[in-house]
């Protein structure tokens, strides 16, 4: 079956509760009519994706896009045609949104269950994906000790952090242990707060992790998705993301993007480079390596979900 090329679109903005996303729903007439889905459509002959995405928005919703960033490409099958969705996340239009080629729209909160139903079977990952959010912090216990670690995670977590790994991989087993429970135990408190254990499931079931993420040795050693509500791995090239995406991971970091200070030898893919693979990736991907907390947009504008930091996080 031919390849359809489609643009979507995940429109965000701020809501009174939190950030949210809109949903359109399919009119009657159209294959799997009633069900919602992110507005967009076919590209046309000699059309990019984002030229499509421009083009859908104005004759869907009556809306010109300002600002749009790429983010997720995923390939599905339904019955009637297999298509490339392109997703992007649309951050600034002007004009009033209706919904001029759908029976309705509707705001759906972040992180929470839709409020419509049914949605498109193609895009669940994507509302998963969503709920995600732009930081991921490494812990560095190694260089800080682990007291001054737990003080950094701590802070971290009250000022809105709420993805973290327990790195430290050098650390005496019995002290990365006690240093993963302590990471744990001090995420609990926090709604949507997720720690997730480097290389180590055992240690990430023994203190009631919330995931594994698999070093990018490790992620070829694996068979399958580790047995956790959040797995991701670490990810240096196409063939890791290929990879990362057939085991049905939830998301990966891929890098160095730039030149580190453990690494300063070494300069980094670039973010041409980091573009070119993070915009064909199914997963989130969040850069790593040389960056700062003021480089998100950065990361965006490439592709990218969000930034993983070692080092500025706190």
């Amino acid at each position: 079956m031919p390849l359809t090329e489609v643009a979507a679109a995940v429109l965000l903005r701020d809501g009174p509760a939190g950030p949210e996303f809109l949903l359109a729903q399919r009119p009657v007439g159209k294959v799997y009519a009633g069900y919602w889905e992110f507005p967009g459509g076919k590209a046309e002959p000699g059309e990019t994706a984002y030229q499509a995405l421009g083009r859908e928005l104005r004759e869907e919703l009556g809306v010109t896009v300002d600002q749009a960033w790429p983010w997720l490409c995923r390939e599905f099958s339904y019955p009637h045609a297999t298509v490339r969705l392109n997703f992007f996340r649309v951050t600034a239009w002007h004009g009033e949104i209706a919904p001029l080629e759908h029976s309705a729209f509707a705001w759906v909160k972040v992180g929470e269950a839709a409020s419509v139903a049914p949605i498109l079977p193609a895009n669940g990952p994507i509302l998963r994906a969503l709920a995600l959010p732009a930081l991921y912090a490494l812990s560095h216990a190694e260089a800080h000790g682990t007291a001054a670690e737990l003080a950094r995670c701590g802070q971290a977590l009250a000022n809105g952090l709420r993805l973290l790994q327990v790195r430290d991989k050098t650390l005496p087993a019995a002290q990365r242990e006690r240093l993963a429970a302590e990471v744990v135990a001090l995420a609990r408190p926090y709604a949507g707060a997720r720690v997730l254990i480097n290389d180590d499931a055992g240690l990430a079931r023994a203190v009631a992790a919330d995931g594994v993420h698999l070093s990018s040795t490790r992620l070829w050693e694996v068979d399958r998705r580790p047995d956790f509500a959040l797995a991701a791995a670490s990810c240096h090239n196409a063939a890791d993301l290929a990879r990362a995406a057939a085991l049905g991971l939830d998301f990966v970091v891929l890098g160095p993007v730039l030149p580190t200070p453990s690494h300063p030898e070494a300069s980094g893919m670039g973010w041409a480079a980091f573009s070119r693979l993070s915009q064909t990736s199914p997963l989130p991907v969040y850069a790593l390596g040389g960056l700062r907390t003021d480089m998100l947009d950065t990361a965006r504008r490439h592709g990218g979900h969000g930034i993983g930091l070692l080092r500025g996080w706190c």
